[in-house]
């Protein structure tokens, strides 16, 4: 594909190129790549000054840049094809989908899979070999469900909904329309209810649901537990990374993004737009505002405020954590000169 129908197909996105003063260099592209491993033919990104060196070194044909014209004057001098946009890692992104498109199988039942005859299937759908669908089960139009995927009793899929192999979904979940499921992920399971007796534990029968509203994405082996009453939610467009666990009865936010290993326990609540940084730990019935952030490795034992930024174990505001850590790398400086100051009493 020219360099030239690659700013044409997004050209609403684009706010400067050398295509207006140099239109003669127009080239080749190939695909995309990190600018470390770029070659000929290929088209990188700069994502501000950190990666700003990067423009007299690679090799890439073409460069998406930010709107700074000192890289552009000096991609121009190298002579490197590039456009020019407030976020180059979003222009990136589109790009990609212009040479790669996941693959989507055409519509079809394959004749391995186990569908109950209650089961309401949408149009266009596509079920693959040895998917089990249990009675009551509802999937809506153009859905997607890839091999060996288990949907217990009164499932809802929503319409394009994407389910990848070997994930599992529990009775009663509710799974909005445009969510992806990711293999190994289990949404609806049973949630941690037991009470303790005299003579150890009783299970408490978890009858609630979850519900994933429209947009979720749920990653490889993450669990979503379903509460003993009420429902487990997660909120419009929440984007949830590998290997996470969300305890029954949490409900989290529109917008959220919540990175691989985070932990959360029950009745959690989280509000939109939240961010939780890989293995964030979430104590039981926390609320966390609109907006916060936890800082990687954050044991977060109280609700944080809208907008607050947490880091450390416990989590403390993130400015205080700084100063704390920079007199913790003093402590035995100090212990030497306190112990000093105690000899010569």
């Amino acid at each position: 594909m020219k360099f030239s129908e690659i700013a044409a197909q997004l050209d609403s996105f684009v706010q400067s190129s050398s295509l207006n003063t140099h239109p003669d260099r127009d080239p080749e592209i190939g695909g995309l790549t990190a600018l470390e491993n770029a070659t000929e033919g290929m088209l990188g990104h700069i994502q501000g000054q950190k990666y700003a060196s990067f423009v007299e070194t690679t090799a890439a044909s073409a460069l998406i840049l930010p709107t700074d014209e000192a890289l552009q004057t000096q991609a121009t001098a190298r002579g490197i094809a590039w456009i020019a946009t407030p976020d180059p890692r979003l222009f990136f992104a589109r790009a990609i989908a212009l040479f790669y498109q996941p693959y989507q199988p055409e519509p079809e039942i394959d004749p391995t899979a186990i569908v109950h005859p209650t089961a309401e299937i949408g149009k266009d759908v596509y079920i693959g070999p040895y998917v089990v669908i249990r009675a009551g089960v509802k999937i809506g139009d153009r859905a997607c469900i890839h091999p060996q995927v288990v949907l217990y009793p009164h499932v809802e899929i929503g319409d394009r909904a994407l389910l990848h192999s070997n994930c599992t979904i529990h009775e009663r979940t509710r799974i909005g329309a445009d969510c992806i499921i990711h293999s190994g992920a289990v949404i609806g399971g049973e949630g941690f209810g037991f009470v303790p007796t005299d003579r150890g534990w009783y299970k408490m029968q978890q009858s609630g649901r979850v519900i994933l509203e429209d947009g979720v994405e749920v990653g490889t082996n993450s669990a979503i537990d379903r509460p003993s009453v009420g429902e487990t939610r997660i909120g419009r467009n929440t984007k949830i990374d590998n290997l996470v666990q969300i305890g029954h009865g949490s409900t989290i936010g529109q917008n959220c993004a919540i990175a691989g290993q985070v932990g959360m326990a029950g009745g959690v609540k989280v509000g939109n737009g939240v961010i939780l940084a890989g293995q964030v730990g979430i104590a039981d019935h926390i609320e966390i505002g609109d907006r916060a952030i936890a800082t990687a490795k954050a044991g977060v034992h109280h609700n944080i405020p809208s907008g607050n930024v947490v880091t450390g174990i416990p989590a403390i505001p993130h400015q205080l954590f700084i100063k704390a850590s920079a007199i913790f790398k003093r402590l035995p400086e100090m212990h030497k000169t306190l112990r000093q100051l105690r000899k010569t009493r």
